[in-house]
């Protein structure tokens, strides 16, 4: 089935196709007033606009910062690599990606961008550190600058939204979409659960807002409330969908694309590490046409990272980990469990036994944890507790080791896990305990990764 959902997009085929007649989005173009339950659509805003605020006149859309010019920007044709420059992008978001110092295009944006730089739909299929964030962000804000309303906009009316199943990748997504957006003027708004909903809602209410970026919950309480429309919504992004299936989230995104216009008058972008049966349906609803992309990272791990698995008994393993991270590299450890109980009880004991760890966990308030991943970034805290949840939205480049103290039940969790070190070509290890209790785990483990996982036992001197 999923040979038959994606298919590979060759070069050919890009500069071959042509934007879709029927879909009416792509590039310059807006949405086709005359399509079936566009008007709805127009006369359900229309009735609503009475109870939202109101601002006049255009707002700075970065002529004020200084002149750049993307000849400044120098980056050698290669062949076989896409460049940003090949893509028409705007200049404003030019100059930000000549910032971020990103010369060519990784490979789901290279597939995805001249589809969805042309308004249409995509489902990518694709892992987390594969650039998938850049490239929808990239294709969604380079629509916005090439199309701005110049008539009279609402507060809380966004032109984007985009889903994310968790509070830390909602943050990451947000950093990431600052930082692009940098030189554009666009105003981008975060709404998370577990922070002050009056300072968000200031977000909402202080200046008209181009693209909110929400996880599912907080989003329906600010539409609930009336404060967020999304009536006027022109591009759709659900990312990590699987996980919002595994988090229970479906019901309420069904909600939340209620509330946007009808599929063929907005842009869809999906993706998904995996693509399960309820997934591929939940796909055909909610796009229009969409162009079907897969990428599959050239490692499932990465040579950066070496794994180890020791083998242990139950009551062996924290002594294991407290030889680990009093080790001289072990520098910035994040140790994952599967359950909340374990790391608050994990968490307890390193910091009895003297060591500097935080904890990051569903549980613990979202003000809290941004503070423990602060200061876990800026090398205050060694150790970092998290189940997978948490560890989802952790993206700090420098993490020397990465410890399993339970296998995860999910062998996708394991490579999210140890992609956490490694990063930006630095060497990482990862260190998977296994039990009598966990150890059946291994095999799915490995089938994934396609390869055996080395089996020892721990230094003998670590026994004692």
């Amino acid at each position: 089935m999923l040979k038959k959902l994606f298919k590979k997009t060759t070069a050919a085929e890009v500069s071959a196709e042509k934007p879709s007649a029927q879909s009416g989005r792509s590039g310059s173009e807006k949405p086709d007033t005359d399509k079936p339950g566009s008007s709805k659509k127009a006369e359900a805003g229309d009735s609503a606009q009475g109870k939202r605020g109101k601002r006049r006149g255009k707002r700075s859309d970065g002529a004020q910062q200084p002149s750049w010019s993307v000849s400044e920007f120098q980056v050698p044709e290669v062949p076989g690599k896409v460049r940003f420059h090949d893509l028409g992008l705007d200049d404003r978001i030019m100059h930000a990606i000549a910032d971020l110092n990103f010369e060519y295009c990784s490979p789901i944006q290279a597939a995805a961008l001249p589809h969805t730089l042309r308004g249409h739909d995509a489902i990518g299929k694709a892992q987390t550190g594969t650039g998938k964030t850049a490239a929808f962000l990239i294709s969604v804000i380079n629509d916005l600058l090439n199309n701005p309303i110049e008539d009279e906009r609402y507060l809380g009316e966004p032109r984007a939204l985009v889903i994310a199943p968790t509070r830390e990748l909602v943050q990451q997504i947000a950093e990431d979409a600052r930082q692009l957006t940098g030189y554009t003027g666009l105003n981008v708004v975060t709404l998370i659960g577990g922070m002050d909903y009056q300072k968000q809602q200031n977000q909402l209410t202080g200046d008209l807002v181009d693209i909110v970026i929400a996880t599912p919950g907080r989003l329906l309480d600010f539409s609930g409330r009336g404060d967020l429309y999304l009536d006027r919504v022109e591009h759709l992004v659900i990312d990590e969908a699987d996980r919002m299936l595994d988090m229970g989230f479906i019901p309420q995104v069904k909600r939340i694309i209620r509330l946007t216009p009808q599929k063929e008058n907005r842009q869809t972008l999906l993706f998904s590490a995996t693509f399960t049966d309820d997934i591929i349906r939940l796909t055909e609803q909610w796009t229009y046409q969409p162009v079907n992309i897969e990428i599959e990272p050239e490692q499932v791990a990465t040579d950066n990272v070496e794994q180890k698995v020791f083998l242990v008994s139950e009551r062996e393993k924290f002594q294991i980990l407290q030889r680990i991270v009093r080790l001289p590299e072990a520098v910035s450890v994040i140790v994952f469990a599967n359950r909340r109980d374990q790391t608050r009880r994990l968490h307890e004991r390193l910091r009895k036994g003297g060591v500097a760890a935080g904890l990051l966990s569903g549980e613990i308030p979202q003000n809290k944890r941004s503070q423990t991943l602060q200061q876990f970034k800026d090398g205050k805290i060694q150790v970092l507790v998290a189940t997978d949840v948490a560890g989802r939205g952790i993206h700090v480049d420098g993490i020397s080791h990465v410890v399993n103290f339970t296998l995860p039940e999910d062998p996708e969790d394991y490579v999210h896990r140890i992609g956490r070190t490694g990063r930006a070509g630095a060497k990482g290890t990862s260190i998977s305990f296994a039990s009598e209790d966990d150890a059946f785990l291994l095999p799915a483990i490995e089938t994934l990764l396609g390869a055996k996982l080395p089996c020892e036992q721990p230094p003998e001197e670590w026994m004692s």
